[in-house]
């Protein structure tokens, strides 16, 4: 709210009241058509979701066009747009520049975002949460990015994250906000080490760390609920009507076993198949090949046709990433949790007092059934999808990038109610993340996964602390502020 009134974007009926001293000038009385001409040539803004940012039926090149166009900078514009492509580090930028934002990964969308946001040389770049949700790789590539942007053009960067680590890495000073109000400042070394405020306190708190997680002891003889053998998907891509076919793997000959009450993660980068391998065990995409087995159940589930699969449905669930987008807005709240009851069976009493029983184990009030998704904050419809995801007492759950998109408070509670209900109901959690703070925190196992392959998979102590493949030690590497938010003892075991 703070960067939109800066950049004239309170929506209505929202009023402002106060000062917002630019170069002398106070945006808040500034006339639309000056405070326009502010935006993009004086001030720049990246997004925090560059696919809802970007237009997507527009290619990117004409997008970058089209600032230079309205601040009436005369053409042509082809060379202006490759070259700042190439600067933000963009791979091919002549060919990119055609490609619409679907065709774009999320740290290359988010890079386009970029160079729209420094296209004119702007004085100061407010970038709104610009690395949530990606993969620890690409984070540190955009923070470099932005960095050597700032040094290049000696630019102002106001940069708004909840992932205090990302402070830790790229900030001078810092201001920490809570209900709408500054509740500390001072220089980013200070705050950090020694803040002066609770609630700073609470946020350095919940921040995952790279500590090693004590892994259960008592797993000797537990049921093997899952295992998988040779999961292949590949993707045929084909430039042209006529043009050469190019055979690229999403995952390629993957093995794994889950026992019960074990959480087995799977990391690695955005486009290395963690989500792809999720979905073929959940049967929502079809492998090339593979065998993939289930306790108590005769066949292969990839191969099972609907009748069979119906029963097995109910024994592995899922929970998405995006909260919002996975909860259908025109259900309540009841209709979206109990639709797997009512679908295998159940009465609509009984599936109304289970809905009570699983909000209320989620931390939820019954009295929620009856509202709608938009009426709940991100952390709170995570936590539906979760109960929904419980209903029908699942022996396997699949949690994809579940907490990726939330603040750290509110992850380190949802992280606290995974782990507490796979204790409760000995379930088996395959917990997909790009971040391996968190994966160190929650798992008992890990697989690396990257462009579709296992390179390196064991105990999550032994992987993440002592990692024997090259890529594992990137990932580790490119952790923002590992230094600041790590165990003691990292460094010198990672180095041994």
């Amino acid at each position: 709210m703070t960067a939109h009134a800066i950049m004239g974007l309170i929506p209505r009926p929202l009023q402002m009241t106060g000062r917002i001293l630019f170069e002398g000038e106070n945006l808040v009385d500034l006339p639309p058509a000056r405070l326009r001409a502010h935006r993009g040539r004086k001030i720049g803004m990246i997004f925090q979701e560059p696919m809802a940012a970007l237009n997507p039926v527009m290619k990117v090149g004409k997008q970058i066009e089209e600032v230079f166009r309205y601040h009436g900078i005369p053409g042509p514009y082809d060379e202006k747009v490759v070259e700042l492509l190439g600067q933000m580090g963009l791979p091919d930028p002549d060919n990119l520049r055609h490609a619409h934002p679907h065709r774009l990964s999320g740290g290359q969308r988010q890079r386009v975002m970029i160079a729209i946001a420094l296209a004119l040389g702007p004085d100061l770049l407010i970038a709104d949460e610009p690395t949530t949700a990606l993969d620890v790789t690409t984070q540190k590539q955009i923070l470099a990015l932005l960095k050597t942007a700032q040094r290049d053009r000696g630019m102002s960067i106001m940069l708004i994250t909840h992932d205090l680590s990302v402070v830790a890495e790229i900030g001078d000073s810092m201001v920490v906000m809570q209900h709408g109000r500054i509740v500390e400042r001072g220089t980013v070394a200070d705050v950090l080490s020694s803040p002066s405020q609770d609630y700073t306190r609470s946020l350095l708190a919940a921040v995952p760390r790279l500590t090693r997680h004590h892994t259960k002891s008592d797993k000797t003889g537990d049921a093997v609920l899952i295992t998988a053998r040779g999961v292949t998907k590949t993707y045929v891509n084909r430039s042209g009507f006529l043009g050469p076919r190019r055979v690229s793997y999403a995952v390629q000959d993957a093995h794994f076993t889950l026992s019960q009450g074990e959480t087995l993660g799977v990391v690695g980068e955005s486009g290395s198949g963690k989500t792809t391998l999720a979905r073929i065990i959940m049967r929502l995409l079809n492998a090339d090949s593979g065998d993939v087995r289930m306790e108590k159940v005769d066949g292969n589930l990839l191969t099972m046709k609907s009748a069979a699969l119906r029963p097995v449905r109910r024994r592995i669930q899922m929970v998405f990433q995006d909260p919002f987008g996975s909860l259908n807005p025109r259900s309540t709240v009841f209709e979206i949790i109990a639709q797997g009851l009512l679908a295998h069976g159940i009465d609509r009493t009984v599936a109304r007092r289970r809905v009570a029983e699983l909000l209320e184990l989620v931390a939820l009030e019954p009295g929620a059934a009856d509202r709608y998704p938009i009426a709940f904050s991100g952390g709170q419809r995570q936590r539906i999808g979760i109960a929904r995801a419980l209903a029908l007492e699942p022996d396997v759950i699949v949690a994809d990038e579940a907490v990726s998109a939330l603040d750290v408070s509110i992850q380190a509670k949802i992280l606290k109610l995974i782990e507490d209900l796979q204790h409760r109901f000995r379930l088996g959690l395959l917990f997909i993340t790009h971040d391996l703070r968190v994966a160190a925190q929650i798992c008992d196992h890990v697989l690396v996964m990257r462009q579709g392959r296992i390179v390196e998979s064991g105990p999550c102590s032994k992987v993440l602390f002592s990692p024997q493949h090259e890529y594992t030690r990137l990932l580790i590497d490119s952790i923002p502020g590992r230094n600041l938010f790590a165990e003691p003892a990292l460094d010198r075991s990672h180095r041994s």
